[in-house]
């Protein structure tokens, strides 16, 4: 019997970091840095800030503010869609304000569509009249804190939106494009279009529509599954005994950036010699269109040569990862191959803590017992009157694809 005993590799997983795109031309934002926090403190009054991203069509006549551009699945649903619309009454004039949301699924180079085949495939839409209001068609909605505060610092002109996302579309997804690829890269993205027209199946002219890429995105869940674990075996003619391969992780879900540790038991009952160990983390992707194609690479290896003691010497895209053992036996003796899958996600942001509070007591507050506290500042200002004003509004900027430049 020969135990080649336990082999532990570790390597840095690496990250595929993927972002949505638009086209600069179309979409006519400047491009700036990734906006990473929604909130910031205004440093005068103590007071927590809310960041709007804003954008304008390219005559300026209809603009679009929304709270966030990534929109997080939590399984039992989706974060809704919504913001608010500025219109400049003199320019729509009778005409009408609609919005959409669109999730499409690219599988195609822009420049192979002929013959009105497009390389495109719509996955969803949702799509309703901004304005003017539609009365009575359904309930009226309540407007969210930011409608809210939004249409008080904007005026009469600000009309509120509201969209809401089915849990089963999928996440956005884009496909890491070749270094002599042009155009947008293939992949799921979701877009938010505003823009004027007689009605909602109209073309938008590119001067009075805004268009924003957002992103559905999921993150790690907060618990660990199964420690993933297999076993296999290989028989050979003219061997008394089998060769046996035991491969497992230390956990199931890793954050990128983590190092995965693989632990390899080999149990060498065979008259037949391990050459050689291959270990490598394997990417699936999944094309999920009219068939089920697969595309598979491998984004790490890690390979060691053994001696023997005797010799001294889903629809859209569904992405999987696995790790992928191979011992090779020579040229004869062929391979035995396992596979253990784990999960590579990046972890819920931590959220950030309340600013508390710099507003002293109301001078007109009572205690329970209905008397005026002592220690009242009778002469306070009312510091927190405009609070609904500390907004900060950021252009949406294009979000670029990791190492690529401007052109």
């Amino acid at each position: 019997m020969k135990e080649l005993g336990k082999n532990m590799i570790e390597w840095e997983s690496s990250e595929s970091d993927f972002s949505d795109t638009e086209d600069s031309n179309e979409l006519g934002a400047s491009v700036g840095p990734e906006i990473t926090t929604m909130d910031t403190i205004d440093s005068v009054n103590k007071r927590q800030a809310t960041r709007v991203f804003k954008k304008s069509s390219l005559n300026g006549k209809i603009t679009v503010y929304l709270g966030k551009r990534d929109f997080v699945d939590h399984i039992t649903h989706v974060d809704p869609i919504d913001g608010v619309v500025l219109i400049d009454p003199d320019y729509v004039k009778d005409r009408k304000v609609f919005g959409h949301v669109l999730a499409a699924f690219k599988y195609g180079r822009e420049d192979l569509d002929v013959l009105g085949l497009t390389f495109r495939k719509d996955l969803y839409l949702a799509a309703e009249q901004i304005y003017p209001v539609v009365q009575g068609s359904q309930p009226p909605r309540e407007l969210t804190r930011l409608q809210e505060r939004l249409i008080k610092k904007l005026g009469s002109n600000a009309y509120p939106f509201y969209f809401e996302l089915p849990p089963h579309c999928p996440a956005s997804v884009t496909l890491q494009p070749a270094p002599y690829d042009t155009g947008k890269p293939c992949g799921v993205d979701y877009e938010l279009k505003a823009f004027v027209g007689e009605a909602q199946d109209d073309k938008p002219h590119k001067r009075s529509c805004v268009r924003l890429a957002i992103r559905k995105i999921m993150y790690a869940p907060s618990k660990q599954g199964e420690q993933p674990s297999v076993e296999v075996s290989k028989e050979f003619m003219m061997s008394p005994n089998k060769l046996h391969l035991e491969a497992s992780l230390d956990k199931e879900l890793y954050h990128h950036g983590e190092n995965i540790a693989v632990n390899v038991h080999i149990a060498n009952n065979s008259n037949r010699t391990v050459k050689k160990i291959k270990v490598s983390v394997r990417q699936f992707a999944d094309i999920c269109l009219f068939s089920t194609a697969q595309y598979k690479c491998t984004v790490a290896e890690a390979e060691s040569d053994v001696v023997d003691p005797s010799q001294r010497e889903n629809l859209g895209i569904i992405v999987q990862y696995k790790v992928k053992v191979k011992l090779c036996l020579g040229a004869l003796g062929g391979e035995l191959v396992a596979e253990l899958p784990f999960i590579l996600m990046h972890p819920k942001p931590e959220e950030e803590e309340p600013v508390p509070s710099t507003a002293r007591p109301s001078p007109t507050h009572k205690t329970d017992s209905g008397e005026v506290p002592l220690d009242t500042n009778l002469i306070q200002l009312d510091t927190e009157a405009d609070g609904d004003d500390d907004i900060i509004f950021e252009d949406f900027a294009r979000l670029r694809l990791k190492g690529e430049t401007e052109a």
